[in-house]
């Protein structure tokens, strides 16, 4: 229910004041806090050229937290290890399959720690590669051949991998090799051009427009 709300609120223009989405932070050692410039830069972005109405003001959550529900859209980054603990991984779970979503992007690293980590939260289930034709990729901005590749890392493509719900609603998104996060962050710290930043928020934007429409 809380989605429904969520995107009229976004969308529409419904209420006086703004949504807010929210970084995760968690236990194990990775660097939750990476890439402190990249969510406001998305979110001034999306205000401005997909016409959301987003809080500037990112909060910050743990995954065991009950405020966790309050937040629609959930950003997970970092390099390092991921742990989530029993009651974590319960409460996680719990939030993503009552209409939360979360959108992990491996700042390069991650990846391995975090697979591990999700199978506390979803034992049944694996990632899912997304296909070029995914609606995600397909929103204001248009990406035909799926997921941009922002920063190089391993040279390989960039991949983008899903979680879904017994309904088939998508409720995780895991961006890898591709580094969205470094994409949306201020031009002075990776002096990434103006083309590749700007390719960087439309796919970010995309997302959020995705996200609270579903």
């Amino acid at each position: 229910m809380f989605k429904k709300i969520a995107y009229l609120f976004l969308l529409c223009g419904a209420f006086s004041s703004a949504q807010q989405i929210a970084l995760l932070k968690y236990n194990g050692g990775g660097d939750w806090y990476a890439n402190p410039t990249s969510l406001p830069n998305l979110v001034a972005y999306c205000n401005t050229n997909i016409h959301t109405q987003i809080d500037k003001n990112i909060a910050t959550v743990t995954p065991g937290d009950i405020t966790i529900f309050d937040y629609p859209f959930i950003h997970m980054t970092g390099h390092g290890n991921v742990v989530f603990s029993p009651q974590e991984a319960k409460n996680l779970r719990t939030y993503l399959l009552s209409g939360g979503f979360l959108h992990i992007d491996d700042n390069y690293g991650m990846q391995p720690y975090l697979v591990k980590a999700l199978k506390t939260v979803f034992p049944e289930k694996e990632l899912k590669e997304l296909p070029a034709n995914h609606p995600i990729f397909h929103q204001t901005f248009d990406f035909p051949n799926g997921l941009p590749k922002i920063h190089e890392h391993d040279g390989t493509r960039a991949q983008a991998f899903g979680l879904f719900d017994n309904n088939g609603r998508l409720i995780l998104l895991f961006t890898y090799e591709c580094d969205l996060g470094d994409g949306w962050e201020d031009e002075a710290v990776h002096k990434d051009p103006l083309p590749v930043r700007t390719k960087a928020l439309k796919m970010g934007a995309n997302i959020i427009q995705y996200v609270f429409k579903h």
